[in-house]
This record gives C-alpha cells, sequence and structure tokens, in this order.
C-alpha cells in the first residue's frame, strides 16, 4: 500500500518563477486498486509520479509503501514500475529483450529471464512477434510490450504516466479494458496520471483532481 503523507513540492523555473506544485498532499492506494490523478498539462501530475518513484526530491512531507517509509530510498531499490506515453522501449532490442530487460538488469541469467519473458509475451498474445524489433509493431503492441516488461519485475507499485494519450480513441478503449484485467490480476497498486476524465473512471476505483496542489476527490 503506498501512501503519500503531507508532501511539497514547489517548481522553480531559471528565470525566478516559482509556483506550487504539490500543497501537503495526502493519498492511499491500496493493492490491486488504481486510483487516478486528472488535471491539464502543468499541473504536476508528472511530477506527482516521478516523487513517487524517487526520481524527483520532495520538499517537504514523506513517501510509505506498506508500513515503511521510503522517502529516501532511490528509485532502484522502491521495485516500482513507470510506464510512459511514448511506450520508452529500446528500439535496438526485439521485442523478447525488451520484456526480459528488467530480469537481466536485477542480475537474472539471461536465459531463464527469457523464458519468463517468453511466457510474458504468451499471456499478451505477443509471442508471434518476440523476434520483431519493438519499432515494428503498432502502438497498441509496443504498449502491451511495454505493459509485459512493467509486470514481468513483480513491482510492487505501477505508476502509468498519460499511458493511451498517443494511440487513437478506439485503440485506447481497447487497451484500458485490457490493463484494467492485468493490474487487477497481478493484484499490485497502481497510480495514473491522466487528463482524459473518461480514461480514468474507466480504469480506477477513485480519481482526483490536482490543481494549484491540492487534491479535490472527483469520485
Amino acid at each position: 500500500m503506498l501512501e503519500l503523507k503531507s508532501v511539497s513540492k514547489v517548481f522553480r523555473d531559471p528565470a525566478g518563477g516559482e509556483w506550487l506544485l504539490a500543497d501537503g498532499l495526502n493519498l492511499t492506494v491500496k493493492g490491486g486498486d488504481t486510483i487516478a490523478i486528472l488535471g491539464p498539462s502543468g499541473t504536476g501530475k508528472s511530477t506527482l509520479l516521478k516523487m513517487v518513484a524517487g526520481l524527483e526530491p520532495l520538499d517537504s512531507g514523506r513517501v510509505w509503501f506498506d508500513g515503511v517509509d521510503i522517502t529516501q530510498l532511490p528509485p532502484e531499490q522502491r521495485r516500482f514500475a513507470l510506464i510512459f506515453q511514448d511506450f520508452a522501449l529500446f528500439p535496438h532490442l526485439n521485442v523478447l529483450d525488451n520484456v526480459a530487460f528488467g530480469l537481466v538488469e536485477q542480475r537474472g541469467a539471461r536465459a531463464e529471464a527469457r523464458q519468463r519473458a517468453l511466457d510474458m509475451l504468451q499471456i499478451f498474445g505477443l509471442a508471434s512477434h518476440a523476434a520483431q524489433k519493438v519499432w515494428k509493431l503498432s502502438g497498441g503492441e509496443q504498449q502491451r510490450v511495454a505493459l509485459a516488461r512493467a509486470l514481468i519485475t513483480l513491482p510492487r507499485l505501477l505508476l502509468l504516466d498519460e499511458p493511451f494519450s498517443a494511440l487513437d480513441a478506439e485503440l485506447r478503449a481497447g487497451l484500458r479494458a485490457e490493463f484494467n484485467q492485468r493490474i487487477k490480476a497481478s493484484g499490485i497498486a497502481a497510480l495514473l496520471v491522466t487528463h482524459d476524465e473518461v480514461e480514468a473512471r474507466a480504469m480506477a476505483k477513485h480519481g482526483f483532481r490536482l490543481f494549484r496542489g491540492g487534491f479535490t476527490q472527483v469520485w
């Protein structure tokens, strides 16, 4: 379970301007639940994900997971997975090695990592594409590869940053349902940031709007 406790962050630009992105935010995300953070571009949604992931420091407040304060824990030790809108796949690797990458990085045996990656691709209906370069796949297939790569490492938390915004409306609807199914089946907690309320309502148990550093619960 993820807990944000009085998290605050002020953004400061090189010209000396500053504005409040987070003002004492509190949030709880339980295992198996998806919570959505809504708001237009520039409100701090992506920065909030980066703070949870450990990629951006907090000005104040704490981040807890499963009853442990992880505020000072480096990103690689948090065991969280982050999925971006641009997929962030490795173009020089084929589909199989993209999915296996996280396991190899954890110093697992390459052969075992590839077998587990193949098993994961089978679940996602992508086993026949294992030897292909990822840039040859459709947008929807690439996003499925990104999710498979995230889930294979058994993350404790899934962070979704506008994951479907680059896709057409029909494909988004299908992937929302698939992601929902996979996330619930894995039992992990998920935090989704998006500007699309339809998307958020389709995936999330609760939704909060981030505006001027504060949360307003939408549902």
